[in-house]
């Protein structure tokens, strides 16, 4: 294959992979696209001039200088394309300027170069080949050190880049020794490719964007695969939020649950034949004997009732509600056994408009004569009182019942203290000792 065929096939190659790249520009619209583009165009257009087939005829000086600035103007570009294609900036900032520095050194050259060529004669003159052989062994210089330093680093990407930039620099500096010391790239015979020194720099060249293409599309790939992994995160984000709000739904569907049980619970201990039996034993021994306290217990048993069937559609109720209700609740206790329970309330009055479940008093209550002896020698006395810290507590004096311990289920307890959990509020606190059972229980301060 003679050197001009080989230039063709060059040329091109480096065409299809500008093509190629053109469309990716165009598709993702990203600078390092754009500067990878204009680095594969002033190659093309550089061999383009310096064709051995081009009918184009350039004035001596003029054709030094092109063929003097073209790789001058590649390496600008180069560097620049290094910064945004490794992200130097962020990891590397000392070689972000030491790039810097060498831009501006390339811009001083190309002005030098201009003057030579356009304003003296020395471009003509031996001394022009040793200041544009000088620059070349320092750009090598430069790309090597560049090759060194950005090689330490465990990136696959940044190995693919530099790998091409090193293929690029062994291909100009076998190029530039072969014309200094043995192959004339000038001889006007068909030459085979492989004694023109410029093949070497177009195999570099090629190696270089083949590299350079796929440290690109790997780091697509590897964008891709990280934008990927952040929208499957914040899916896994979104997921989680749905599931904290389906269980905040639930826990507020419990809540609600729970409330209607305690409501539903507590009416049925109340209609229970045998308390309806009690109470209207009560009643009927009032009626004969002490009408106007009748009255006043049938008032208070329905006032009771009214409550139980009202509370069943609110959460929470105001402590003072809840003590009007206990009012109630206590006249049915105290008709049926007398002397036997008494009951002392000792509420603050800003705690008042505080707020509780309802029906938490009168589970309260209910525990406790439920599971102590009731009677006049041995009378239940039960106190409710508020402290400093909002907190609400039902004291009784303890006098079990025989079995009480063992036989109890304790729901009461539960049902409250599993209110207060799904309500997000401190537990209830239980304190027995051998005289008394202490239930104290958080207020709600209102919104």
């Amino acid at each position: 294959m003679t050197y001009e065929t080989w230039v063709l096939v060059f040329l091109g190659m480096i065409s299809a992979m500008l093509l190629y790249n053109i469309v990716q520009w165009l598709w993702y619209r990203e600078r390092v696209y754009g500067l990878y583009t204009v680095y594969m165009l002033i190659w093309l257009g550089y061999f383009l001039l310096r064709n051995p087939a081009s009918s184009l005829k350039l004035p001596d000086n003029v054709w030094y200088f092109v063929r003097t600035i073209g790789p001058m103007l590649a390496y600008f570009v180069y560097f620049e394309f290094t910064i945004t294609f490794l992200g130097l900036p962020k990891k590397h900032p000392n070689l972000v300027r030491l790039l810097r520095y060498a831009q501006v050194a390339l811009g001083a050259y190309v002005g030098l170069e201009a003057a030579f060529c356009f304003a003296t004669e020395l471009w003509a003159q031996p001394v022009h080949e040793v200041v544009h052989t000088a620059v070349r062994l320092m750009l090598t210089v430069l790309s090597g050190f560049i090759i060194v330093r950005i090689y330490q680093r465990q990136d696959l990407m940044a190995r693919l880049f530099i790998t091409g930039s090193l293929l690029l620099v062994l291909g100009g500096l076998t190029a530039m020794l072969l014309t200094l010391f043995w192959m004339n790239a000038n001889d006007p015979d068909p030459t085979p490719f492989w004694r023109a020194p410029l093949t070497y720099l177009h195999i570099g060249i090629v190696f270089e964007l083949l590299f350079f293409s796929l440290g690109l599309a790997y780091r697509h790939r590897r964008e891709a695969i990280r934008q990927a992994l952040v929208d499957k995160e914040l899916a896994r984000e979104r997921e989680q939020r749905r599931r904290e709000q389906a269980e905040a739904q639930l826990s507020v569907q419990q809540l609600r649950q729970e409330m209607i049980d305690m409501q539903m619970r507590a009416l049925q201990s109340q209609i229970s034949p045998h308390f309806l039996f009690n109470s209207l034993n009560s009643l009927s021994s009032l009626i004969a004997d002490e009408p106007d306290r009748a009255e006043k217990f049938v008032d208070e048993m329905s006032s009771v009732y009214r409550y139980l069937l009202q509370s069943s559609d609110r959460e929470l109720t105001t402590l003072a509600k809840e003590l009007t209700f206990i009012q109630s609740y206590y006249h049915l206790l105290k008709t049926r056994y007398n002397r036997g329970i008494q009951l002392d309330i000792a509420i603050a009055d800003p705690y008042s408009s505080y707020l509780l479940p309802p029906l938490t008093l009168q589970l309260l209550l209910e525990n406790a004569v439920k599971h102590n002896i009731v009677s006049a020698d041995r009378p239940l006395c039960i106190r409710i009182a508020t402290d400093d810290a909002a907190r609400l507590s039902v004291r009784n004096n303890l006098q079990r019942k025989v079995g009480s311990r063992s036989q109890s289920t304790q729901k009461g307890l539960l049902n409250i203290t599993q209110k207060y959990k799904l309500l997000n509020h401190p537990d209830i606190q239980i304190t027995e000792t051998a005289e008394m059972f202490e239930v104290i229980i958080q207020l709600i301060r209102p919104a």
